[in-house]
């Protein structure tokens, strides 16, 4: 009797030391952000009986579901996204404008993160020299990071460099991707001058040369892809060589590409990307001691696989239901290792995704691409053809129009007249809905619409002349990552999940301005310099 005694009095001491282990703290101890790059808000629903319960599904049943969250802004290109989440502003203010900006002083197009300080860790490629320098603004890591004063641990992860750099702010511990030459996971003196043994050691285990031996075919079959345009159709690019059905021979890729870049378009990229990160949780004891922790992961083969396939592609629904098997698993692990119950997860994207113009075009849709190219030869001889001078234009993307104003000021003409005549005549062209100039954009207060969306967008040193806002549908010829101001670029997933989150879902109208400043709150530290957003409502039990 004595020892049944001791056994029940074991037992019940052990259950109130695991119920107040698993009670959740003042404070969470770990914060994660999860991107999944190019992911539409749709696709919850659209992909949502192929997952898991313990995946997408977990999140959007037992987290807080924000079903109308939305970037505020009129170019919505992924470093842009990433840097508005973490700062609490828009473009506007972190001056992130795009992937890249014209940079007037140098005369040539500047990459959003390049440093010419700054030199690689990991890697003898001397072409790769980032930093966060280009981001004018502190981010919810940095106010966390100062309050504690580096006390608290900042890891960013992605197999993009902007995604890694950009979300981890200015004073991460460490940020990481992927060389593109070797496939090992690599980062800049900015943080460090040689990589940290774990990492070495993780590189050393050579898992892209294992992934990149494989065959990747569909995780169901094919005939279960419901969502597709079917396997081989004429809007799909394809790889190298017109391969665009399933089995790909990954090796076949490698060789064909000679590159590791080619792991990154294929699911095997973000499993790469969550490994890595378990491991960095594991080695650097994420969310283990009283100073919160922050981790954030970008998964981005689902938009490197929209580009080449398209979003009503097979390769796109097998991306995403083998993405919710490596969620499940990080989930998992997170909640064995630090406690969902300290832990808040955030679900998210940078930006949504659209269909292709031809496709909108095939099926009598409004849609097609704005011939951006010959837009500017056209201007360029509508000016010379007012003013007698050649070549006013210095660069065009499709999205902002610089003027060469050394050459306006030196021949005494009016700016502000150029900038009108141009904004005037480009409405005329197929594809484009509206032109703003940079005065109208810098003296007036636009409150709603793509006008809004346009000022939120431009920053004075960084952006054009003129901002072109494109109908929808419609893609300038000549980028490859346009992002526009509309829904489906717009409206991305918003999930807060763990720690003291309520659960429900809610159509309240929330900008993506909104998360940073309710981290801070989280953590009773002070919001990002620059942040505009407000807290989200209804956020905790």
């Amino acid at each position: 009797m004595k020892h049944i005694t001791f056994l029940i009095f074991v037992f019940i001491l052990n259950l109130n030391i695991y119920s107040q282990e698993r009670t959740p703290g003042e404070k969470p101890k770990l914060i994660v952000t999860i991107f999944v790059e190019g992911m539409r808000y749709d696709y919850l629903y659209k992909y949502w009986d192929k997952f898991t319960e313990e995946g997408f599904k977990k999140l959007v049943k037992h987290g807080k579901y924000y079903q109308n969250a939305e970037y505020d802004y009129l170019y919505t290109k992924s470093p842009a996204g990433y840097a508005t989440v973490v700062t609490g502003t828009n473009p506007s203010q972190h001056g992130i404008v795009s992937n890249y900006w014209y940079k007037r002083i140098t005369n040539r197009k500047e990459y959003c993160i390049y440093d010419k300080k700054a030199k690689p860790a990991g890697t003898d490629n001397f072409e790769i020299r980032y930093s966060p320098k280009s981001l004018l603004t502190s981010t919810f890591s940095d106010e966390l990071r100062l309050s504690d004063y580096k006390q608290s641990k900042v890891i960013s992860i992605s197999p993009k460099d902007y995604a890694a750099i950009l979300s981890g702010g200015h004073l991460a511990s460490a940020a990481y991707w992927i060389d593109k030459k070797t496939g090992k996971w690599i980062s800049s003196d900015y943080y460090f001058s040689q990589l940290p043994k774990w990492v070495n050691r993780f590189n050393e285990k050579r898992f892209p040369d294992i992934y990149l031996s494989k065959e990747w075919n569909t995780f169901l079959p094919l005939e279960k892809y419901k969502n597709t345009l079917g396997d081989n159709n004429s809007f799909e690019t394809g790889f190298i060589g017109d391969r665009k059905t399933f089995p790909y021979n990954l090796q076949e890729l490698k060789n064909a590409y000679d590159s590791y870049e080619i792991l990154t378009y294929t699911p095997f990229g973000n499993t790469y990307t969550k490994d890595f990160a378990i491991s960095a949780i594991v080695n650097e004891n994420l969310g283990k001691d009283k100073f919160c922790d922050y981790l954030n992961v970008a998964f981005t083969a689902t938009s490197n696989i929209t580009k080449k396939f398209g979003i009503r592609s097979a390769e796109l629904e097998d991306t995403y239901v083998r993405l919710d098997r490596d969620l499940k698993h990080f989930l998992n692990f997170i909640n064995d290792f630090a406690g969902i119950e300290n832990t808040v997860v955030i679900l998210t994207a940078d930006r949504g995704s659209s269909d292709s113009p031809r496709l909108l075009r095939e099926i009598n849709m409004p849609g097609g691409f704005f011939k951006d190219k010959n837009a500017e030869t056209l201007l360029n001889s509508f000016l010379h053809a007012i003013y007698g001078e050649n070549k006013l234009i210095e660069y065009f993307d499709g999205s902002y129009l610089y003027l060469d104003r050394n050459k306006i000021e030196d021949k005494k003409l009016n700016l502000y007249e150029i900038q009108n005549k141009i904004a005037d005549f480009a409405v005329n062209f197929t594809g484009v809905s509206n032109a703003l100039t940079s005065f109208n954009l810098e003296n007036r207060n636009y409150t709603s619409g793509m006008q809004m969306r346009a000022q939120n967008s431009y920053h004075k040193k960084r952006s054009g002349d003129i901002s072109f806002i494109l109908e929808p549908g419609y893609v300038p010829g000549s980028d490859k990552n346009y992002g526009s101001g509309y829904r489906n670029y717009t409206h991305v997933p918003l999930i807060f999940y763990g720690w003291k989150i309520k659960q429900g879902k809610t159509d309240v109208p929330v900008s993506m301005t909104d998360i940073a400043p309710t981290l801070a709150r989280f953590l009773q530290i002070a919001y990002p310099n620059a942040s505009t957003g407000k807290i989200l409502p209804d956020i905790l039990k």
